[in-house]
This record gives C-alpha cells, sequence and structure tokens, in this order.
C-alpha cells in the first residue's frame, strides 16, 4: 500500500510541475485517476454487471432514447466543430506542428475548452455501449 501511496503521490507532483496551470482545477485535469476510475468503471459495467443484470430481463425498447441521445451527440459534435475551428484553425493554428500556446489569450483559452469538451465528449459516447448491453445486443 505505500508503494501505491508513494506512485500516487510522485504522480500529484509531476502534475503540479508538468501540467497546464489552466485547466488544473477543471473536471477530471487534476491527475490521470479519475479518468482511470470512470474507464474501470464502465469497463466493468459492460462487461460484468450490466450483463449478469440483463441475463434474465427482456431487452430494453430504447428507441427514443436512442433518437435523443445520437440527436444530441450530432449537436454537440457540430459545435465542437465550431468552437474548434473559431478557436484556432480558420487563421491562427496551422496544419503544421507549432508549439504549445499556454498563454491566457481569448483565442487560446477557446481552444483548450474546446479540447477540454473533446475529451469529455469521449465519455459521452461510452453511453453507445451501455444501450448495447441494455438492448441485449452485440456491437458490430
Amino acid at each position: 500500500m505505500a508503494l501505491i501511496m508513494k506512485y500516487i503521490d510522485s504522480m500529484q507532483r509531476y502534475m503540479d510541475s508538468h501540467g497546464d496551470s489552466r485547466t488544473k482545477d477543471w473536471p477530471m485535469m487534476s491527475s490521470p485517476f479519475p479518468t482511470l476510475a470512470v474507464c474501470l468503471t464502465y469497463v466493468y459495467l459492460v462487461k460484468v454487471l450490466g450483463p449478469r443484470l440483463m441475463e434474465n430481463r427482456k431487452p430494453f425498447r430504447l428507441q427514443n432514447t436512442l433518437i435523443i441521445y445520437n440527436a444530441a451527440q450530432v449537436i454537440f459534435s457540430a459545435w465542437l466543430f465550431y468552437e474548434c475551428l473559431m478557436g484556432g484553425w480558420w487563421g491562427y493554428y496551422s496544419f503544421r506542428c507549432q508549439p504549445v500556446d499556454y498563454s491566457d489569450d481569448p483565442t487560446t483559452k477557446r481552444m483548450v475548452h474546446a479540447c477540454w469538451w473533446y475529451y469529455f465528449s469521449k465519455f459521452t459516447e461510452f453511453m453507445d455501449t451501455i444501450f448495447f448491453v441494455l438492448r441485449k445486443r452485440r456491437a458490430r
């Protein structure tokens, strides 16, 4: 246990010294452990708990839920695309390598926000697999 605590402490020191100060207080940005916890919970839900709970049940009929979910994902993705364009890809950034801009420039901060929302969108996409489990369907 002491070894684990030592590792967590060293990871926290690393994040404090090398992390982006603009995002350190944002959800899931203080360390990799919240992301790891969400991902492990997701795997447990779709591989163990979900199939076990659905074993003796009829599949859920989620057609309306899926329509709303997919429409929300499309709107979210379109907004994110717009934010990335406005946050830099239309003139501020190049498509070639360039140094990271750690300034507090409004355009840069807009891109940082867009990147965080993109990161967050990966967690909303976990719902796809959860819907497969609830509908008792296999992913193709």
